[in-house]
């Protein structure tokens, strides 16, 4: 297991407040401190000056969208090695395909959501990260 989760910081996006709500009680149970926001602007905001360990996002939201955070992240170069994992409803390949694209880690679906996978892939993505 990675480090003392107590010191792992999340920041998780998204512009539907329950979905934000589900993941924050999910991760924080989980252990993690977690901080939310509402859209990639507001996040890429704190990303600038907060340190995080991995970011969770939505694709579709308002003002900036997880794809243009992730490849705006992808373009920082502060940011480089931050874990993205993209949470979604967008299914199709396509989709898919533009989110790991855009510098994404990983792509887990709304529709399909088991939270033992989200905490799994955040850990193997902070652990890889560690090596």
């Amino acid at each position: 297991m990675i480090g003392d989760k107590r010191t792992i910081q999340l920041l998780v996006v998204d512009d539907s407040m329950t979905s934000r709500t589900l993941l924050l009680e999910i991760l924080e149970f989980a252990a993690f401190k977690v901080d939310t926001a509402e859209d990639g602007v507001e996040a890429y905001g704190m990303l600038m000056s907060k340190h995080y360990d991995l970011l969770v996002s939505d694709i579709e939201m308002p003002n900036m969208n997880g794809l243009e955070l992730t490849s705006k992240v992808r373009e920082t170069v502060a940011l480089t090695s931050l874990p993205v994992i993209l949470v979604t409803g967008l299914a199709k390949d396509e989709d898919k395909d533009r989110g790991i694209k855009a510098g994404a880690n990983a792509y887990i679906l709304k529709k399909s959501f088991d939270q033992s996978v989200l905490i799994e892939t955040i850990n193997f993505l902070l652990q890889k990260k560690e090596n």
